[in-house]
This record gives structure tokens, sequence and C-alpha cells, in this order.
């Protein structure tokens, strides 16, 4: 009998996580590694919003709606994961780029469309003053990322998947163009494959494999106030940030770090006045992994057998499908053809 390859993911995010989960739940011997606790930095620092999002091409707006589906059907098989389905009010971009985005999108079969400021009001009764012209997807939802996330490594390690935070993988090891594993503050770690799933570590860490992974790393900002009543019933985003309210009724906002905006005075404005004061938590900022096209990059190295790589900035969206998908093709050596596109090849030096 063939001994089950050595399956090393580097990232506790929840990318990693997802990759984990579905290596070990088909079998696989994996080893998950991350320098910190278990989310990452992205995970536990991102708005966690889960959507098609605009602006983006047809084969990346099917990737996205594929992932939506998938996080369905890993809820049914992890019951653990629980995604609030509470639907979006966007009107963050001018009136005829929402127009043009909501037409697109419904002719390629999302469920999207424009509303006006009544019933925008009506979606959202509590906001202080109603765009005219908004775009609502019902179908769209949140998650809590750090809890997903460690929802996802108990699961692999319920299928025998093994742990190690708090190990920082410092390089690859490559040997006659093969992986043979990971050296880390540690000591070495043996592998047959590798996967990179490290988000804005990635270019660093590729690097030391002699592979070039063009990845930056812009900052983002994101606040959540003191646990509120309900003043939300679904996501919003307005041209000034990302908004909506967790479970435990904390409202977490996202806005561009650019963009300076004071997240605690625009939450404040969008609502009416009322008896509730809203304290601010916490603000930080934190980078996000951002392929050079903005576009997903997952799939094997270019010339390194056994060195498989998954970076993308919209991690939560798209988390359950990469897993799934790469999982499938690092065991079966099937990929997936909506991952076609965003394969490495397209982004190398010529």
């Amino acid at each position: 009998m063939t001994a089950k390859p050595e399956i090393l993911v580097v990232g506790g995010g929840i990318i990693g996580a997802s990759i984990a989960w579905h290596l070990a739940d088909r079998g696989a011997r994996v080893t998950v590694i991350d320098g910190g606790e278990p989310g990452g930095i992205a995970t536990r620092n991102s708005w966690a919003w889960i959507n098609v999002s605009w602006g983006n091409p047809e084969p990346y707006f099917r990737l996205r709606a594929q992932a939506m589906e998938e996080w369905r059907r890993l809820e049914r098989e992890i019951p653990a994961v629980r995604v609030a389905w509470t639907g979006s009010l966007n009107w963050e971009l001018p009136g005829d780029r929402l127009e043009a985005f909501a037409a697109q999108h419904a002719a390629w079969g999302y469920d999207v469309r424009c509303v006006g400021r009544d019933e925008a009001a009506r979606i959202e009764p509590s906001l202080a003053d109603p765009p005219e012209l908004a775009v609502h997807a019902p179908r769209e939802g949140a998650v809590d990322p750090l809890d997903v996330t460690r929802v996802l490594l108990s699961a692999a390690c319920e299928r025998g998947a093994m742990l190690a935070a708090g190990r920082f993988a410092q390089s690859i090891e490559v040997r006659g163009g093969r992986v043979v594993g990971v050296d880390t503050e540690n000591g070495r770690l043996i592998a047959d494959t590798v996967v990179v799933a490290a988000g804005a570590g990635a270019a660093e860490l590729a690097a030391t494999a002699g592979f070039v992974l063009p990845v930056s790393a812009p900052p983002a900002v994101l606040a959540a106030t003191r646990p509120m009543p309900r003043l939300l019933n679904g996501l919003v985003m307005t041209p000034e940030l990302q908004l909506r309210q967790a479970a435990d009724g904390r409202l977490v906002a996202a806005a561009s770090a650019e963009a300076a905006v004071d997240l605690l005075a625009a939450m404040k404005a969008l609502f009416r006045p009322n008896r509730t004061t809203m304290d601010l938590d916490f603000q930080i900022v934190a980078s996000r992994p951002i392929p050079r096209d903005r576009l997903p990059l997952v799939g094997r190295a270019v010339g390194i057998d056994g060195l498989y790589f998954a970076v993308t900035h919209s991690g939560i969206t798209l988390a359950p499908a990469l897993g799934s998908m790469a999982a499938e093709e690092i065991l079966a050596g099937r990929r997936h053809p909506l991952l076609d596109p965003f394969g490495l090849a397209r982004l190398q030096p010529c």
C-alpha cells in the first residue's frame, strides 16, 4: 500500500483552515503551521462579507458565486459553521454605476436589484438618510471570521490533522526542483507537498524557494463598537465605509486606509438619533494580501513540484470553494474549471 503523502499547510487563516479541513476530510495527512495564533492576520481583521462584489470579470464572478453556494454546503457539513445570510444594501458607487452593476449581475443570474429611497428605508429603517438609489442583494451574508477559522481547524484536527501554532515558516526547502519541506524557527518539517496560504506573508516565503509571487499588502482600517441594541438588519456599504452588526451587537466597520475616515463619526451619522450610546471598542490598521491584478493566485508553482499557493484578497468569500477545489487538485490532480483563469503562470515574469 502506498503511504499517504505528507501535506504541510503554511498559514492558519481561513484559507489555510479550509484547505486543511478539505484535505483531512479526504483522508490526507495534514499539518497546519502558523507563526501566531490560529486565525492569521488578515482573517481576524476582515470585515467578513460574503458576496460577488462589483467591477470583476465574469470568470471571477462565477467563482465567487460558486463560493457563496459552497458556504451553504459547508454549513450543512459542519453545523458549527454559521453564516448570517442577512442580505446587503449598497450605495458606495455613483448611481449610474450602481445601475450598471445591478443590470450586469442580474443578467449573469445573480439575485440583485436596484431599490429607491422608500424601499431602502424599509430594508434598513434605522438609517437617518436612506439613499435615493441603492443595490439590494438579499442572499449575501457575513461570518465571524475568527470563529469560523477555529471551527474549520478543529474539524480538520478531528479528521487527524495536526496544528502547530506559534511555528513560523522561515523558508521553503527545494531540492532538484521539488519541495522537501519547510524550515521553521523550531526546526525543519518534512513534507511531500507544501501549501502556502500565508496571506500577505506568502510573497516573502515564496522568494525563499526562488519563486516570484506578485502580492502586495496595502493597509485597511477596521473598527468595532461595544455591543449595542439592534440597528441593522443586514450589511450596508456607503461611499465612506462598510458596516455590519455582529451577533453580539457590535457594529463592525471597514474602510480603506487612504480614505482617512473617522469611522465612529461615520457610523453615528448613518443612524437616526436615539438614546443609545455608540462607543468605540477598537480601531486597527491591518494589511490585506492583494495579488497584482487583484484576482486570486491559486495553483501549483511553475517549475517547482510539490509547491501550491492559495493567496487572494477575498479570502472570506472564497474560502470554502478554494478549500474544496485545492484539495481535489492536490490529491487527485483534477483542477476545477472555475480555477483555470487564476493559476500562477499568468503573473510570472517572461
